[in-house]
């Protein structure tokens, strides 16, 4: 009898912290789809380490988490990513907590290196996104390559990931 009321209140305990997750969340509707065509924000510049420091430098000063998007415009996976990005709500939402950047690798000849610089191996797959929290360290140097499968993600996935980021940061 003891057992069942404490398996009981664990289960009552882990409910309401996943629906308090849950409620913390902006969940999409109907209306919210990737417009076509697909988005193409690889502009083909290189740049340097201290491009990359500036950007970050920038954003914390404007009060704005960085992100780093490493891809190129004839993958799918990247296009799908910032087209799901450039969807109205979560725009909204990314524009008032982030600050991003595509750095385009082209066919995987240009910008490569930079990858390295942040612990990362320059290996093929893309996208990849950095994450760098308020004193420039990279927070998801193990995951930088999740969204290398973009095209099988919804876009409350891809939402959520944004969501994830600027509740950790309160």
């Amino acid at each position: 009898m003891m057992a069942n009321k404490i398996v009981y209140f664990f289960i009552v305990i882990f409910l309401s912290i996943g629906s308090v997750k849950l409620e913390a969340y902006i969940l999409l509707n109907e209306s919210d789809k990737i417009s076509t065509p697909l988005p193409q924000p690889y502009e083909g510049k290189i740049y340097s380490r201290n491009d990359l420091n500036l950007f970050i430098d920038n954003s914390l000063t404007s009060g704005k988490q960085p992100i780093i998007i490493f891809g190129a415009n004839w993958c799918p996976d990247c296009r799908i990513f910032s087209g799901t990005m450039e969807i109205p709500r979560i725009k909204s939402f990314i524009m008032q907590h982030f600050d991003i950047l595509y750095v385009d690798v082209k066919r995987y000849e240009i910008n490569m290196g930079l990858m390295e610089e942040y612990g990362i191996p320059s290996q093929e797959g893309i996208p990849r996104v950095l994450v760098f929290d308020h004193e420039k360290n990279l927070l998801n140097s193990s995951t930088t390559a999740e969204w290398r499968t973009a095209r099988e993600r919804s876009s409350q996935d891809i939402f959520n990931f944004f969501q994830d980021l600027a509740l950790k940061r309160q």
